[in-house]
Parts: C-alpha cells; sequence; structure tokens
C-alpha cells in the first residue's frame, strides 16, 4: 500500500485539500502521518462521514447571542461574532481594515493607523455590518423575506460612496447588469421574479439543513440581485438561517477565500468544494462554542 499527499487525495475524494488536511489533523484518517509539515495518506483511504452539526432543542447559541447584545457584554461569543464575521466578510470584498481595526472600531468607534491612509468606506462598511449583525441576531427565528434581504442591503451600504451614486439603489435590487467572475448574474427586470421564486422554492417557514442553506446561498449569489454587497448580505443571510434552523453556523475566513469561490463556481458540478469549506468553518466555529461552553 503506497501513500499519497493531501493534494491527491483531495482530488480522488473531490474535497478541498485544507479539508484533508483538517480530516488528517482531526485523527479521522487512519494511518495518516506528518512528515515535517506534509501529510502522508495511505492510498486506500476512505473519506471520513461527516453528520451535519445541529444543536438540539432550543438554541442556545441564539440565546446566548441575544444575552449578550442586550448586556454588551465584552470578550463573550456576541463579541467574537460581531467582529469576525464582520472582519472576514468584508475583507473578502476587499477591505483592508485588519482584524485588530476591526476589533477596535467594534469595541471603542475609533481606528487605528499605523501606516498607510485608511479609506472611509471600509470604516464606514464596518460599522454597518455591526448593525447587521445585530438585526440577523433580532431577527433569527422570522421567515427570510424580500423585505428582510433589502433590509440587510440598506443597512450595509448606508452612507457608504455608493450611495451617492443616482444608479446605485441603496435597499433595492440593482438597476443595471452586472456579472460576478465573469458570469453573467439576472438581469435587472428579472430579479423580483427570481428572488420571489427561490423564496418560494426554499419554504422561509420550514426548517433548513446544512446543505440546503448553503444551495440557497449558492442561488442567491447568482441571482446577484443588488448592484453590489451580494456576498456580505448572502453570507449574513446563511448565518441567520443556520440560527434560525438550529444549525451551527459558520464563518468564511478571509484565507478561506479561494476555496470558497472555487465552491461557489463549481457547484452544478461538484457540491463537494464548496461544501467542505463551510464544514471546516463550521468546524472552527463548534471549536469556539465548546470554548464559550455553549452545548
Amino acid at each position: 500500500m503506497g501513500v499519497l499527499s493531501a493534494a491527491e487525495i483531495a482530488e480522488l475524494w473531490g474535497v478541498s485539500e485544507r479539508s484533508v488536511r483538517n480530516y488528517c489533523a482531526q485523527g479521522r484518517v487512519p494511518g495518516a502521518f506528518l512528515t515535517g509539515k506534509t501529510w502522508n495518506i495511505p492510498s486506500d483511504a476512505t473519506k471520513p462521514a461527516r453528520s451535519n452539526a445541529r444543536m438540539s432543542g432550543e438554541n442556545p447559541l441564539l440565546a446566548r447571542l441575544r444575552e449578550e447584545k442586550a448586556a454588551k457584554t465584552k470578550g463573550g461569543i456576541y463579541h467574537k461574532v460581531q467582529v469576525e464575521l464582520t472582519y472576514n466578510s468584508n475583507h473578502i470584498e476587499g477591505s483592508r481594515l485588519s482584524l485588530d481595526q476591526t476589533r477596535l472600531i467594534f469595541e471603542t468607534a475609533t481606528v487605528g493607523v499605523q501606516e498607510g491612509a485608511v479609506r472611509v468606506d471600509d470604516i464606514v462598511e464596518a460599522q454597518n455590518h455591526f448593525r447587521a449583525v445585530d438585526y440577523i441576531i433580532d431577527k433569527a427565528k422570522a421567515p427570510l423575506s424580500e423585505g428582510m434581504i433589502k433590509e440587510l442591503h440598506r443597512i450595509s451600504k448606508t452612507a457608504t460612496t455608493d450611495s451617492t451614486r443616482d444608479w446605485f439603489a441603496i435597499g433595492d435590487y440593482k438597476r443595471l447588469p452586472n456579472e460576478v467572475a465573469g458570469r453573467k448574474t439576472t438581469p435587472p427586470e428579472d430579479v423580483a421574479e427570481e428572488v420571489k421564486a427561490l423564496l418560494s422554492a426554499y419554504n422561509p417557514r420550514a426548517t433548513h439543513s446544512f446543505e440546503e442553506i448553503v444551495d440557497f446561498h449558492v442561488r442567491f449569489e447568482r441571482i446577484h440581485p443588488f448592484q453590489d454587497g451580494n456576498g456580505r448580505v448572502g453570507r449574513l443571510v446563511m448565518f441567520k438561517e443556520c440560527l434560525a434552523s438550529n444549525v451551527v453556523p459558520f464563518i468564511i475566513a478571509d484565507d478561506m477565500k479561494e476555496f470558497y469561490y472555487r465552491g461557489l463556481t463549481e457547484w452544478d458540478n461538484e457540491k463537494g468544494y464548496l461544501i467542505d469549506t463551510c464544514l471546516a468553518a463550521q468546524d472552527a466555529f463548534e471549536s469556539a462554542l465548546d470554548y464559550y461552553r455553549i452545548r
């Protein structure tokens, strides 16, 4: 029996190399061993089974988030979600703020500047995102709706440079065609109809599995209903829907961006790319839940 690299196993299993390394580090691939920093994996190793992480009964995470939000608790899970979800989601979209700068804005409404200029939009969008996170915590159990999606966009883009442009609709669907990663999206005149159809097929009043929530995200991003801010809104919706269905939520980290975009692009051919990226993010969030003793 020979051994293969993480990259070779990833190709065989149809997952990201990052996911393979995570499986190995967690001891879930029998016979895998490290040589320096390189994983050596038995060529006949099988992909570990994974059951979706779901919280039983009443959602203890949502209860803790609401409690800490009301009490303005520092250093808890609410604080962590605000800073890390805001930093990573905005950074994926091009924000230049560091994690420490994002944390400082959240904690003190100030920003430290060590070198170089700081874009005003980056600061405004960080503050807006904090408000958007509060919104999805408050509305977590409410059925997802067009009005809610538009409100998330309005919150996210208020007072930004985009809001001063006549052709840019804040809190409303796009007026001009746009592309994402070179791929055409839904024409402006068809957006309202397609969003309604997407919500109808998803059934916002039902509870959903991890895979169903990720699938909704892919289809939302392909519609790309807003002129800009679709990724931020889409990831906020995913977090909210996980809370709504008692599924352990997750934060797509900036260093997962390449795998995340690949997963969105390849969804029709191989769902495993995006699913495994989101599962790796979910594993990281579960570790935070363990640390904060949230079952």
